[in-house]
């Protein structure tokens, strides 16, 4: 099932990650100046949400708070143990002030 989620950008701080409903577990939207990203709000290793986690601005990830795994902003796949797979990323496009998740 696809749909679209629908955020304000004033609702999605600079450098921070930011949990928003839709897609079965939730969604990760993180924002690096005028860039989104949208993951599935789901650390692989051990069902914890990334959105609880800090996003490193520099390498472009975001960190799993319960083991310490990071997650590639752009691809989702892991950047260190424990975890081994990806996490589910989706598109994203800014509309005016709303910033568009498409969940596929």
């Amino acid at each position: 099932m696809s749909g679209e989620v629908r955020v304000r950008l004033a609702d999605v701080p600079d450098g921070l990650a930011t949990r928003v409903g839709g897609g079965p577990y939730g969604i990760c939207i993180a924002r690096v100046g005028n860039d989104f990203y949208a993951l599935a709000d789901r650390c692989s290793h051990q069902n914890w949400p990334l959105s609880d986690g800090e996003v490193e601005v520099l390498s472009g990830t975001v960190e799993c708070t319960k083991h310490g795994s990071t997650f590639s902003l752009k691809d989702g796949s892991p950047q260190c143990l424990p975890a081994t797979q990806a996490v589910p990323v989706y598109p994203v496009r800014v509309e005016g002030d709303e910033v568009v998740v498409t969940v596929e």
